[in-house]
């Protein structure tokens, strides 16, 4: 068992909450500081099954990349999915922490991670952190020569998935020349539409995010930028088996664990 406070310590360790977007809601979202902790749930999403899943499980905290509650809340009932979730953790006294963005930014974190997955070489970030440039927000680097757009989409596909057996990849999307070489390669996971200026301007090739909107990948496609979307929760799922084992390493008296019900909601379908 550990204080919560020292467990807070050991996740800024991981993921420094001022790597985090200016945006970004993060750190301890629900709880007491106090409290001790003796299980850990990590998730991509803290949904009602997850919810349900840290109260069956005896769940002292929930560490889920994604922030609940994310926007401010004007009302805590069974009304809504949201209040829903917070009611049942609240009365269960399971705290909540986000480290997301500040994550995705980290040393190691989700792009590094990606970037590895992806056998980039070479990789710094688009946007360099002030305080140290070796990290920021999102990657860019090199594939393998001779490698095309849709080599490079197969084989990190093929990664994902020994990475995390718990992510189902049935397929992905391709804006653009999938013949192409990939060259120079630029990774935001989750949803990099707004980096789409930034990679451009960086002279990537490609660019490897989970989703974007329509006309963010039109953009991007006129200006000569291949793109790779793996799904929003497929481009991230996998770290959360990373950040599990960090968390354990850095807390041994903790027990550290990986939600079973944080499913990727999109089935992909063959026609």
């Amino acid at each position: 068992m550990m204080n919560l406070n020292e467990i807070m310590i050991a996740l800024e360790g991981i993921a420094p909450l001022r790597l985090a977007a200016d945006w970004d809601t993060v750190g301890l979202l629900v709880g007491h500081h106090t409290r001790t902790i003796k299980n850990v749930l990590v998730c991509l999403t803290l949904t009602e099954a997850v919810a349900q899943e840290a109260v069956q499980k005896n769940i002292d905290l929930i560490v889920s990349h994604h922030p609940l509650p994310f926007q401010p809340v004007a009302k805590i009932t069974d009304g809504a999915a949201t209040g829903r979730i917070l009611l049942a953790l609240m009365e269960n006294k399971i705290a909540v922490w986000s480290s997301h963005t500040a994550w995705d930014s980290a040393p190691s974190g989700i792009n590094d991670l990606l970037a590895d997955q992806a056998g980039l070489h070479s990789v710094l970030p688009i946007e360099p952190d002030s305080l140290d440039a070796t990290v920021g927000v999102g990657r860019m680097g090199n594939a393998p020569q001779g490698l095309s757009v849709a080599d490079l989409a197969n084989a990190l596909v093929d990664s994902l998935k020994q990475a995390d057996s718990s992510v189902t990849v049935s397929g992905y999307q391709i804006a653009g020349d999938g013949t192409h070489l990939a060259g120079k390669v630029g990774i935001v996971c989750g949803s990099g539409g707004g980096m789409i200026h930034a990679i451009r301007t960086a002279g990537c090739n490609t660019f490897i995010t989970g989703e974007l909107k329509l006309h963010d990948a039109l953009e991007a496609t006129a200006s000569g930028v291949n793109v790779i979307a793996l799904g929003h929760h497929v481009s991230e799922r996998f770290s959360m088996e990373v950040l599990a084992k960090r968390l354990k390493k850095r807390c041994p008296a903790v027990d550290c664990m990986v939600s079973c019900h944080d499913l990727d909601p999109f089935n992909w379908f063959a026609c």
